[in-house]
């Protein structure tokens, strides 16, 4: 089987109108991909930086995966989260990336998005935290539900990646 390597990591976060920020993260595959070894999902750790200064997480990634084709690519998706100043965790984006096709070092910005509330929403977050969450995280790799969707633009979350592919050619695994 073609194997592939993933090593990298979630390096921060800028541009969120929040602080004390940290990232719960995961990689979907298809059912075409076996994960050898590595964690599939994760969670870093909390950075408060000073005012108008990027969030550094430097949170490291290292899965192995297998897989007989290139159906179900994998892709990192992410969810941001806050703590607010009585110690309770808000949503504050949800994001997505494909990770890349071809073998080398890789940057990756990561634009991420929040659901927009009703009025009530606004209010209630406002004066109270919290607001509108996804009931089913899933939604952000489905486009179709996805677009479906009113959000609101968030922060970027910046993405590095080294990508090394065993075996593609041998098993006839083309991805460029």
């Amino acid at each position: 089987m073609a194997e592939l390597y993933i090593i990298g990591q979630i390096v921060g976060a800028k541009n969120f109108r929040r602080k004390s920020l940290f990232c719960k993260w995961g990689i979907h595959t298809g059912p075409g991909w076996q994960l050898i070894s590595g964690q599939k999902e994760g969670q870093t750790q909390v950075d408060n930086p000073g005012y108008d200064e990027m969030t550094y997480w430097c949170h490291p990634i290292d899965v192995h995966f297998a897989t007989k084709g290139i159906p179900g690519w994998p892709k990192i998706y992410l969810q941001i989260f806050h703590y607010d100043e009585f110690g309770r965790s808000e949503v504050c984006g949800y994001g997505y990336s494909f990770i890349p096709t071809t073998p080398g070092c890789h940057s990756i910005s990561c634009p991420t998005w929040k659901p927009l509330g009703k009025l009530y929403d606004k209010f209630s977050e406002f004066f109270i935290g919290g607001g509108p969450q996804l009931r089913n995280p899933d939604i952000i790799f489905n486009g179709l539900d996805r677009f479906r969707l009113s959000t609101e633009p968030m922060g970027i979350v910046d993405l590095e990646f080294n990508l090394i592919q065993k075996n593609f050619q041998k098993y006839g695994v083309e991805t460029y």
